[in-house]
């Protein structure tokens, strides 16, 4: 499996991955709490483009 670029959904408490290979199909789905971000296996987006998005609800 190789992921060529992650998306990461921000949000207050959990945080949803995305990451998909060189064919556009989703490989990596997963849900993250706040204190899991950091230490999520930084060797698989290491030298990978990331997307951020983060709505804000008012």
């Amino acid at each position: 499996m190789k992921i060529t670029t992650i998306g990461l959904d921000l949000a207050k408490n959990v945080f949803q991955v995305h990451g998909v290979n060189e064919q556009g199909a989703p490989v990596l789905p997963k849900q993250l709490k706040r204190d899991q971000v950091v230490p999520f296996e930084p060797h698989r987006v290491s030298r990978r483009p990331i997307g951020l998005s983060q709505t804000g609800m008012v």
